[in-house]
């Protein structure tokens, strides 16, 4: 295995900058993009239940149908070398044939093991954290499994010198009514959480400012 320094990873994160202007002459390669999506798949979510999926948009076409509704990325969608779309798995509730797959590919297959999740999960989300309220709340929650897999995406980029930015900026409605159309998704069971850009950066992006240690981190000893 080899050891990456904690310096090394800390200029990593120091040089990464939300990147709004991308060099259109520079693209990634297909080996270096693979690799940005398999820092995706192998990302951690709750109760292992991996509420994703990527939609690599590198169609012009589609992405000038997108960029009226998509303030957030107006100045980069056309230069960027990749653009991807994170959808979030609208039904996940705990007794959801989404979840039953999810124990199955976990190697929970003996019923007895299952019942035992399936319990877990309903407590998860009825009684502890409320998610499976409504169709919004089971929304937020998947979503919210969808940024782990957005900020590994970016940081893994970064380390090997590829710039990206982070796309919250859009209507979502009808971004989802577009790509939904193009075939990208069936949108009775998937809704886009966020999108995001890759490439490389036209020019020096000028350091972000960040709170002071002492302002963000409390410690209980």
């Amino acid at each position: 295995m080899t050891t990456i320094t904690k310096k090394a990873v800390l200029e990593g994160f120091h040089r990464r900058a939300s990147t709004r202007h991308y060099d259109p002459t520079k693209k990634i390669s297909a080996e270096d993009f693979n690799y940005i999506l398999e820092l995706a798949r192998l990302s951690p979510s709750s109760v292992g239940s991996e509420p994703w999926k990527f939609v690599v948009i590198q169609n012009k076409e589609l992405r000038q149908k997108l960029k009226p509704s998509s303030w957030g990325m107006q100045s980069h969608v056309d230069d960027a070398s990749h653009l991807v779309a994170i959808l979030a798995k609208k039904n996940a509730r705990y007794d959801s044939e989404f979840l039953r797959e999810s124990m199955i590919r976990r190697g929970l297959t003996a019923p007895e093991q299952q019942a035992a999740a399936l319990e877990k999960y309903k407590k998860f989300q009825i009684d502890d954290a409320h998610i499976a309220d409504n169709e919004r709340t089971l929304f937020d929650w998947t979503s919210k499994q969808t940024y782990i897999a957005l900020a590994n995406m970016m940081t893994g980029a970064a380390l090997v010198g590829i710039d990206s930015c982070p796309v919250e900026g859009f209507e979502y409605d009808e971004v989802n009514r577009i790509l939904a159309k193009a075939g990208a998704f069936d949108p009775n069971e998937w809704g886009v959480s966020v999108m995001v850009t890759f490439g490389y950066r036209a020019k020096e992006i000028k350091p972000r400012l960040r709170k002071p240690m002492d302002e963000i981190v409390t410690w209980i000893e």
